[in-house]
């Protein structure tokens, strides 16, 4: 057990020293994690406020497919986007895969379903006395979906960090598409998954750790707006 603890405590002088490779690493991870929820956002939660307030032909089959497509396994994804983006893929011919654009395609898909059923559910349980308040005094039908909006904006934030909270932590994407390259596409969980392997346990306690730290702060924001929203 003695080179854990000096793994733990090797890893502490690397946090505290702001280890160049961990520092790069972690921004990678934020960064592609962060445009790739803001992606699936701009999809979403459209998606899933249209959804919930709209009737048409087929929509249960609609929120069948999601709820289903939250449990898809995030290899599943990087296999489906990897055999687009390769060389005989549809868009082979932008030459993405292996970079972090290709990391951000893959890991939007995977935080699709969940901000968008979550951003449904959030409508459906909007009070329902305020679109009857709304078509009471006259408002039109994109007056009344922003005050909708508005009465479930903090559970929609909560779908927004549960959906960053999915991709953040998830290796299997980021592995296939990213191919785990030093300097350009390491995130923390390819990181740690290749630094364990080699056992370079210092470096992958450091990122452990770092995760740990990140997702502590996503949980509190999550609880936040889970607060304000009740």
């Amino acid at each position: 057990m003695d080179y854990i603890f000096e793994g733990f405590i090797n890893a502490i002088g690397m946090i505290t020293s702001l280890d160049r490779e961990i520092l790069m690493i972690t921004i990678l991870s934020l960064k592609v994690s962060s445009i790739a929820t803001l992606l699936a956002t701009l999809i979403g939660v459209p998606a899933g406020f249209l959804i919930a307030v709209r009737d048409f032909h087929g929509k249960r089959w609609v929120v069948l497919v999601l709820n289903t497509l939250l449990s898809i396994p995030s290899v599943l994804v990087g296999l489906l986007v990897y055999s687009f983006l390769s060389r005989r893929g549809l868009l082979g011919n932008l030459g993405i895969l292996y970079t972090p654009y290709a990391m951000i395609m893959g890991q939007m898909f995977l935080a699709f379903p969940i901000i968008a059923v979550l951003s449904l559910s959030a409508t459906v349980g909007a009070d329902k006395r305020v679109e009857r308040t709304a078509m009471s005094l006259g408002a039109n039908r994109i007056q009344t979906a922003l005050l909708i909006l508005v009465e479930v904006r903090f559970a929609m934030f909560a779908a927004i960090i549960t959906g960053f909270s999915r991709i953040f932590s998830e290796v299997g994407v980021s592995m296939m598409l990213g191919g785990n390259i030093r300097d350009y596409t390491r995130n923390i969980t390819t990181a740690i998954a290749l630094e364990s392997g080699k056992g370079e346990f210092a470096l992958g306690i450091a990122l452990g750790m770092i995760m740990l730290i990140i997702a502590l702060l996503i949980n509190i924001l999550l609880n936040y707006f889970q607060g304000k929203g009740g």
